[in-house]
């Protein structure tokens, strides 16, 4: 799928405080202030680091996050892979601003000429007309649904979508349509749009999957540096189960002696918060995720590195990274197996069932075009 030339219309700097910006040359001030008539301004959000979002954001020196606006042409994206269980894919966003170091999408970064590391985590492309672009797609004649997915590859409830609102957008296009649809996040945000999601699940048309790589905080905010924290992520589990969403947990990637120790207090975690389903995938280092996480190994847990790398290329054929469909999810070998059986295992004592959610597509029904679609009126 192709899409237009990225041009950065708009830029989101996240500066919570006058007085902490450095002067800009060329420019009065460097506060992207907010005017009092913007409804959709950026409030405080607690995402569960003990500190609301934006104080917490104030405290890392480092980079401004720009978020560049792209008007796309189209946005549903098929999936020929025999190791996902969905058809299509929507992902609102291009880019990640919770910079986990694991990422599986960082490299698509680089067909952007920009940064796998760095860039992907603070040069974020927002899909601006992604609902348009819905639209058109589930009117267009002969279009069949089937199952979708949102956010598979970057989090479609980072930071940005609290101001952008592009995932909202989309979901209200499913849900005129009533087309079923699953979402993956780390992003507690999901909680602000239950209003679209909660209605559409008691019809078999909507779930969740929330993802929980550690109960770990120190650990967690390493690794997934600006996501919301674990016990926020459970306290989100709680609030979808509660409002009748079927809520599912991925404890992906698993990472040899890093949070494969946690597997079965996470998925206990996460049943005793109502989720009612659960999967695992093993780290993935596909291109340029690999010395990225090799670095961030000699960083932070140097005396563990060669260990958990020892173990990654037992389950990846004696290779850092193994992408043949059929292993490049579950990896290969004895202690591949041996993590198999212990997700089974938990799941079967803890009555997670591993089964998806069976949407009901009969209700589908092509979304009205919106005016210049072929109407006049």
């Amino acid at each position: 799928m192709q899409s237009a030339p990225v041009t950065p219309a708009a830029t989101l700097m996240f500066v919570p405080r006058l007085g902490a910006e450095a002067p800009l040359k060329g420019r009065g001030t460097a506060w992207a202030i907010e005017h009092r008539f913007d409804e959709r301004a950026r409030g405080d959000f607690d995402d569960g680091w003990g500190t609301l979002q934006q104080a917490a954001l104030a405290e890392q020196a480092g980079p401004m996050t720009q978020v560049l606006e792209e008007n796309v042409r189209g946005i549903l994206s098929g999936n020929d892979s025999p190791d996902i269980g969905f058809d299509l894919s929507i992902n609102p966003y291009r880019g990640c601003e919770h910079g986990c170091v694991y990422c599986y999408a960082r490299p698509t970064h680089s067909y952007l000429n920009l940064s796998p590391g760095l860039d992907f985590e603070t040069r974020i492309v927002a899909k601006v007309n992604a609902a348009e672009r819905l639209r058109e797609a589930l009117s267009a004649r002969g279009y069949t649904p089937g199952q979708l997915n949102i956010g598979s590859v970057t989090d479609a409830y980072q930071p940005a979508e609290r101001r952008l609102r592009i995932t909202r957008s989309v979901i209200e296009v499913l849900a005129e349509a009533q087309h079923p649809f699953s979402i993956i996040t780390k992003g507690s945000g999901v909680e602000r749009d239950i209003d679209l999601i909660a209605p559409m699940a008691r019809q078999h048309m909507a779930a969740v999957y929330v993802s929980i790589t550690t109960l770990d905080t120190e650990l967690a905010r390493k690794l997934e540096p600006r996501a919301a924290s674990p016990q926020r992520r459970l306290r989100t589990i709680a609030t979808l189960a509660q409002a009748g969403i079927p809520v599912g947990v991925s404890v992906s990637p698993v990472i040899p002696f890093l949070n494969e120790p946690e597997l079965e207090r996470i998925l206990q975690a996460a049943r005793d918060a109502g989720a009612s389903s659960a999967f695992s995938i093993v780290l993935r280092l596909p291109w340029e995720v690999n010395p990225l996480f090799q670095q961030w190994l000699q960083q932070h847990v140097p005396e563990r590195a060669a260990r958990i790398m020892a173990r990654v290329r037992e389950m990846r054929g004696g290779k850092d990274n193994d992408s043949r469909f059929g292993t490049r999810m579950t990896g290969q070998g004895p202690w591949a197996e041996l993590l198999r059986q212990r997700v089974r295992k938990v799941c079967a004592r803890l009555r997670l069932n591993q089964q998806r959610v069976e949407f009901d597509f009969s209700r589908f029904r092509a979304p009205a075009a919106q005016p210049g679609q072929g109407q006049l009126f």
